[in-house]
């Protein structure tokens, strides 16, 4: 498997209890990122009401590199026994960002919700990128779907 190393900076409201990113098993594809509060907010965590996004501090920064992106993506098992989804999935952390990783939440639900100070929120997806040249043209090659989309090829 390949391996790329991703330089981490602890912020000042990291809990230095926690581990960094990490992944659950050998096979998994993505590494599971914490919620990491400021002090007084990690005895009560923090309530999303019905229907709301908010931001989820990690106490992480990256250094991604260049030619790579994480991806945020939902916790199969969060988004299932909860009403708590990733909005913006897969969101994307740059390259060139250095700012705090957060996870973008919302619930879904009739019910309030309450993150607690150490829960694993999302797992994070190292990818390689690759840029387009986009190339203004006259005409495109013809294809059998043509413009044909949003559910065009049929249900089945």
């Amino acid at each position: 498997m390949n391996k790329v190393t991703v330089n981490v900076l602890k912020l000042e409201h990291f809990d230095s209890a926690f581990e960094l990113p990490s992944y659950q098993t050998e096979g998994a594809a993505g590494a599971d990122i914490k919620a990491s509060f400021p002090e007084e907010l990690r005895s009560e965590g923090l309530t999303i009401k019905p229907f709301e996004r908010v931001l989820i501090p990690t106490g992480l920064a990256m250094e991604i590199p260049h030619g790579y992106e994480i991806q945020v993506r939902p916790r199969s098992g969060l988004s299932l026994k909860t009403s708590l989804m990733v909005v913006n999935s897969p969101g994307t952390i740059d390259s060139d960002y250095r700012g705090e990783v957060k996870i973008i939440m919302a619930n879904i639900g009739n019910e309030a919700v309450t993150v607690s100070h150490g829960e694993r929120l999302a797992q994070l997806i190292l990818a390689p990128v690759t840029q387009a040249v986009f190339s203004l043209e006259s005409n495109l090659s013809e294809t059998e779907r043509g413009a044909g989309g949003f559910g065009s090829t049929g249900v089945s």
